[in-house]
């Protein structure tokens, strides 16, 4: 009973998202923005012919120069009654990548928070795709800044992790200028490079966050629920990177969301649960949709 229950909240959860995910793409068609589903979300596209049945979240990707034209129409084109754009590094959100989220819900993450003015509604995650040196060395260079830039937001956030190792890194990482370290991982005028980069965009392993330009540039459309919607026109060679034989499904037992949301909330603001977050146990709390 638990289980179905559990699959009926995550299927609201996905239809919320899904209907985030039409406003978006209206905004980039309009436009002319180039965009494509990314990550578990166009797996979920090649595989599923829409969300993985157990996931719970929507990743898209642009390169830099997209990017920046996707928050600025965003921006301007969507009801901000209705959404809030939550940009890189802006009023309240330390972190290296950025969101649309819809107002007046929920979706608070396993933090306690630092800034209790940072909008933790429902979100689609909006990854910027970065320009990578031709040279081996600099490209690792890029690697390791970003890796400290992370940790500096991460520390900024509220992140929270029972590692003394990823502790101390993040002590030491907040002391350093992070600004242009940031420029040096995005090389925003190095526009001639063959490769790019998605460092900024959640994966851990060099390996798995640098893909040849035109992966980025070239699109197909797909089915994806009821819509169609850009994927990489090669998304075999990037899903094959990123996981491997990604047509074979994981066994049951591991057919479950990363489980990083704590309280989900559909109807009402994250505003009405910010005491209820503070005082949660990070490691074992997770409230279900109302």
């Amino acid at each position: 009973m638990e289980d179905k229950k559990t699959d009926i909240q995550r299927k609201q959860h996905q239809a919320v998202l899904f209907s985030m995910l039409k406003d978006l793409d209206r905004v980039c068609r309009k436009h002319h923005i180039h965009y494509m589903l990314f990550s578990g979300t166009a797996l979920g596209a090649v595989r599923h012919g829409g969300f993985i049945p157990w996931d719970d979240d929507l990743d898209i990707v642009l390169l830099r120069r997209e990017y920046e034209r996707l928050l600025d129409s965003a921006e301007k084109e969507l009801d901000s009654d209705k959404y809030y754009v939550q940009r890189e590094f802006g009023p309240h959100w330390p972190m290296m990548f950025s969101k649309l989220r819809l107002n007046n819900t929920t979706c608070i993450e396993k933090y306690h928070a630092k800034d209790e003015r940072m909008h933790q509604g429902v979100y689609i995650d909006i990854f910027p795709c970065d320009n990578l040196s031709d040279h081996a060395c600099i490209r690792k260079m890029q690697f390791l800044a970003s890796k400290i830039v992370i940790a500096k937001a991460l520390y900024a956030r509220g992140y929270a992790t029972d590692s003394l190792v990823k502790k101390g890194f993040m002590q030491l990482c907040r002391l350093v200028p992070g600004k242009w370290l940031w420029e040096f991982c995005v090389r925003k005028e190095d526009c001639g490079s063959e490769m790019v980069h998605t460092f900024f965009g959640g994966g851990s392993k060099y390996n798995k966050n640098v893909f040849p330009r035109k992966w980025f540039e070239e699109t197909i459309e797909m089915t994806f629920e009821d819509g169609s919607f850009p994927v990489p026109e090669h998304y075999d060679e990037l899903l094959k990177k990123l996981y491997g034989d990604y047509m074979e499904l994981p066994p049951p037992s591991q057919r479950k969301c990363k489980e990083h949301v704590a309280i989900l909330d559909l109807t009402r603001s994250y505003r009405e649960h910010l005491e209820e977050q503070k005082i949660m146990n990070i490691n074992t709390y997770t409230r279900s949709i109302r």
